[in-house]
């Protein structure tokens, strides 16, 4: 090492002289090249750091033997290796950062100053870091590196571990909110110059703060690491996953803007994470709600985004919670809405502005009223009927579903005494209520300050109450018992039922779920299989049954079919207030006889909107006046032949395909080309909707879908670059939304 040894030989300038000899002390001198070569040697030796010198070639000429070694190389091995084929930087593989890459400061001939890199000559691929001047000879010829290196092996894991700390979740292994905001503003921003989609969902989980309340927070941990890791077995490396805090989490879906497909994976995860969970011995059911947004269509930047996503959880959880939500501009006067909500219900449950409304439970053998459900309406002063999907979700957020759950319970058992009829009440109860300690002793105060037995009091509970602590369950059942009331299992199946609960749970009546009786008697359904095991199960257990939800006849024949010994539904008879129940009690009429359609069709919800119809590039504005997911019924145009192709504008950029089958005066049926699918809530939409990069196209900025896209894409709210091919008939109707 030429370079070296000269600046060791180098004469002293300079400075004081090194002290002479005396006594037993003898300084290293500096033309003293043997010890100092030695006092180097031991410097390499101990590991604390080694030497390294190139040629002018850039090749390896010297390397401590002590690093060859740590290497597991032979000492000639390296010799003649190019610094490039030994040593590798960060940002000579990512191309990024604000140091220099090593191949920049050696071709350059820059001197080198505390460089990490990574040793790739070596199995083990330590890193080191490396400092090293350019040399040069008398003429000014360059000669070669000559520097030094250490081992920061230690050092760089240590910082790579703080490095992930500080963009994963440490209990779950999930991206943080950190690494998801800037994953997400990162890849939207690359979407947007490549024209691309790119799906958002959030979700939070429903009855989570009960786990913790009941089962503690080590159990609510252990539970978290579980939906983590069943969110990953359910959607793979393909997509990136993360826990925002709390019971919240977040994915990104690239490339996805099938609202069909996306309605499809969300309700996956729904169930999914619907499924019992085992904590230390105990057995927890939770559930979540799910909120989707698609950028370009909902937001374009990573703020607006997120927010969307928000709002479709809002309303999800609003909606009554185990439920997905698609983000739509009206969403953000439905936030507004729920808070509203809140404030009014407060005030509602002190004035005694809720009412009770009544649905009829009949034998299934004689169609005799054996029971009557209680149902809570809240008929807004200004907003007009609230549906308690609506607030009931707003009271449990709150904490009002205590005095509103009370309220019910007092005001049926009170109705129920005037009627002239000793029939049985039944009233549900949340999960929240029943897990108070002290319902027990709120039924049974109720029960002795009306005066009604406590046979007549049904409370019908859902299997979310067995989420937790089982023992206080069972406490709690036989608590009930005691104090003389039934009590029926409601919406059995919607969860995933355990018969171990069944086996010691006292329940006087099982009731059937309305979404297995709803289409039942359609060819390829299994619900009829569903039907009749569940009610197997409770001829077993010597339960009565009821089949909710019934609205046709062929539902009808076929839950008797099933031997539902009870039933219940609008082909009956619509839920009543208590002057219509207690009038019809006093007549006698207590047998209840079916009237409703033969058969079960597609849903079809009427809608009286106006909306865009399409045709030969000619908007015209007509009426929807139902709308199912294979077609609609519409008012507005005369006389329009049947197989004429349009388009119809359902807003929100949803254009849908359809054709004329049936054309009468100024009403047209529609088929569509391909169908609408469930939108989450009790709505349809469609698959697919304009995209705001053809807006942009257009020359508009790029901005998320306004309500009219159609209109920003076209420059046409109405009327066209041709002549009218029909004739508008002018429709109005009260209750049209302009």
């Amino acid at each position: 090492m030429k370079g070296l040894l000269a600046r060791i030989n180098a004469p002293h300038k300079g400075g004081r002289k090194p002290p002479a000899k005396h006594g037993n002390l003898a300084p290293i001198a500096l033309d003293d090249v043997k010890r100092r070569i030695e006092l180097l040697d031991s410097f390499e030796q101990a590991g604390l750091g080694w030497f390294w010198a190139s040629d002018a070639q850039g090749r390896l000429i010297y390397l401590s033997a002590n690093a060859i070694e740590r290497l597991g190389r032979e000492p000639g091995e390296l010799i003649g290796t190019l610094l490039s084929d030994l040593f590798v930087s960060d940002q000579d593989r990512e191309g990024e950062g604000t140091e220099r890459p090593l191949a920049f400061l050696l071709g350059a001939r820059n001197s080198i100053s505390q460089l990490p890199v990574k040793v790739i000559a070596s199995k083990r691929e330590p890193w080191w870091e490396i400092a090293g001047k350019p040399q040069f000879d008398k003429n000014g010829e360059f000669t070669g590196y000559r520097g030094s290196a250490k081992d920061i092996s230690a050092v760089r894991e240590n910082q790579r571990d703080a490095a992930r700390l500080a963009q994963y979740d440490p209990l779950t292994g999930l991206a943080n909110r950190h690494r998801m905001h800037k994953r997400l503003d990162k890849t939207l921003t690359a979407y947007r110059n490549s024209k691309r989609a790119c799906a958002l969902i959030m979700l939070d989980l429903d009855r989570f703060k009960q786990v913790n309340d009941t089962l503690g927070h080590p159990a609510g941990d252990e539970l978290l690491k579980q939906v983590a890791a069943r969110l990953g077995q359910l959607l793979g490396d393909n997509v990136e996953i993360g826990r925002l805090g709390g019971d919240e989490f977040q994915i990104i879906l690239p490339d996805l803007d099938d609202r069909g497909e996306l309605g499809e994976l969300a309700q996956r995860i729904i169930q999914m994470v619907s499924q019992p969970y085992s904590l230390s011995g105990s057995r927890a059911i939770i559930g979540t709600s799910v909120g989707i947004a698609v950028a370009p269509y909902d937001g374009i930047d990573a703020e607006e985004l997120v927010k969307a996503a928000d709002l479709a959880l809002y309303a999800a959880k609003g909606g009554g919670r185990a439920q997905y939500r698609f983000f739509s501009s009206e969403l953000k006067d439905g936030a507004k809405l729920r808070r509203q909500i809140e404030e009014d219900l407060r005030d509602a449950i002190l004035r005694s502005e809720l009412r009770m409304e009544y649905q009829p439970i009949v034998d299934a053998s004689t169609h005799k009223v054996a029971c009557l459900e209680a149902l809570v309406r809240w008929p807004h002063p200004e907003r007009g009927p609230i549906s308690p999907t609506a607030f009931i979700p707003v009271a449990e957020d709150s904490g009002l579903i205590k005095e509103l759950g009370e309220w019910v319970l007092r005001e049926s058992c009170r109705q129920a005494v005037e009627w002239p009829v000793e029939l049985r009440v039944a009233i549900n109860v949340s999960a929240i209520q029943f897990s108070r300690a002290d319902f027990p002793e709120t039924v049974k105060r109720v029960i002795k300050q009306t005066g009604i037995a406590p046979e007549r009091v049904e409370l019908e509970i859902t299997e979310s109450v067995f989420m937790g602590d089982p023992e206080k369950v069972q406490r709690i059942f036989k608590r009930l018992k005691a104090v003389g009331v039934r009590l029926a299992l409601d919406d059995f199946g919607t969860g995933y039922s355990s018969l171990s609960y069944l086996r010691k749970a006292p329940f006087d009546k099982i009731k059937i779920d309305q979404s297995f009786v709803r289409g039942s008697p359609q060819k390829g359904n299994n619900n009829s299989a569903i039907i009749a095991a569940i009610v197997s199960l409770a001829e077993a257990l010597d339960m009565e049954t009821v089949a909710e939800g019934i609205e046709t006849k062929d539902e009808l024949q076929l839950v008797k079919q099933r031997r539902a010994t009870h039933l219940q539904g609008r082909i009956f008879s619509l839920s009543m207030g208590q002057e219509e129940l207690i009038e019809r009690l006093h007549t006698g009429e207590l047998v209840y006889e079916p009237r409703g359609p033969e058969k079960y069709r597609s849903e079809r919800r009427t809608e009286f909107r106006r909306i865009g119809l399409i045709h030969d590039d000619y908007r015209y504005h007509v009426v929807l006046r139902n709308l199912s997911k294979t077609g609609a019924l519409i008012d507005g145009l005369i006389d329009v032949p049947t197989g004429t192709q349009v388009v119809l504008d359902l807003g929100g950029g949803q254009l849908a395909v359809a054709t004329v089958t049936r054309s009468d005066g100024h009403s047209q049926g529609l088929e569509f080309e391909t169908p609408l699918i469930r939108d989450g809530a009790d709505g349809l939409c469609t698959r697919h909707r304009v995209s705001p990069y053809q807006i942009e196209a257009a020359g508009r900025p790029l901005a998320a879908l306004p309500h009219d896209a159609y209109s920003a894409m076209t420059g046409l709210s109405k009327g066209g670059a041709g002549p009218k091919a029909f004739i508008e008939a002018d429709i109005t109707y009260r209750d049209v939304a302009a």
